[in-house]
């Protein structure tokens, strides 16, 4: 199937290594340059504007999906392509996931990790069967991906991991995959 949308998510913070802005940025050229929809959380801060203001400035499209409780803490990005405000984080979750064809996980903290792994379980339950890039700047995911392999060893997942995550290093790695 072609990906013509891509989820990202990423920190509403930058994070303290310097690359990770860098790296969201040059995910951002490149889904712009291919001509792939960025699918979002909405917010103006952080890697979440550095990915979306990198699509935007290569004239690329972004839909963002924030709830009313976030529009002030996230600074919803006004100058979107699409953006939904939508009643709760359970239906921005369902709105990201309904309108990608795969997802691209940046550097983030805990609402990163909560939407990575529902697409993990939704992916192993066979919900949807979505791609999911880890962006591994500066080996930001190492231990997260030790730690789902280990479950995989002690046998508590039902498929290989490999099957549906693929990690990158660079953002460059993506492009093989468009």
């Amino acid at each position: 199937m072609a990906i013509r949308s891509i989820a990202v998510f990423c920190g509403s913070k930058s994070g303290n290594n310097p690359l990770f802005e860098i790296h969201s940025k040059e995910i951002g050229h490149i889904l712009a340059d291919k001509k792939i929809t960025l699918i979002y959380g909405g917010g103006n801060k952080g890697l979440m504007a550095a990915v979306a203001n990198a699509v935007l400035e290569k004239k690329g499209s972004v839909t963002g999906i924030i709830p009313q409780v976030l529009k002030d803490w996230e600074h919803q990005h006004e100058g979107l392509t699409e953006l939904l405000v939508v009643d709760s984080m359970h239906i921005r979750k369902g709105l990201l996931y309904e309108k990608c064809d795969a997802a691209i996980i940046l550097p983030g903290g805990y609402g990163t990790l909560d939407e990575v792994f529902e697409m993990l379980t939704w992916n192993q339950l066979n919900i949807h069967d979505k791609q999911i890039f880890f962006m591994n700047t500066g080996g930001f995911y190492d231990h997260l991906i030790a730690h789902i392999t280990k479950m995989h060893d002690e046998n508590f997942l039902y498929d290989h991991p490999q099957e549906n995550m693929t990690i990158l290093t660079k953002p460059a790695d993506l492009l093989q995959y468009l």
